[in-house]
């Protein structure tokens, strides 16, 4: 992201951009509702496959982390993490279209 205090080192050690995003969801029963709506991403707090993996940080890989040091963190009950994996982006993005539309 542009402005990003570690964009230039990032973008010295690596060709690109990463596989892996976060985005925040207007409340933590949507993002619930959501990873459990999608098809194709398995659930999981791994970030390392060759199949999309989506997960919800503050219950799953964080979980165990005091709810202020979370908080302070950014990892809060409507965020939810997505590792892209090998499957079509195109297929990627309808899956989670229809999961967001289908929790609305």
């Amino acid at each position: 992201m542009e402005g990003h205090p570690g964009r230039e080192v990032h973008f010295r050690q690596a060709l690109g951009a990463g596989g892996v995003f976060s985005f925040r969801l207007a409340t933590s029963e949507l993002a619930r509702q959501v990873i459990n709506k999608v098809r194709l991403p398995i659930i999981g707090s791994s970030l390392g496959a060759v199949e999309s993996i989506i997960s919800l940080p503050a219950t799953m890989s964080h979980g165990s982390l005091p709810e202020e040091f979370k908080e302070r963190l950014g990892i809060t009950p409507d965020l939810v993490r997505l590792s892209v994996g090998l499957e079509d982006a195109a297929d990627l993005k309808a899956d989670l279209e229809q999961a967001l539309r289908s929790s609305m």
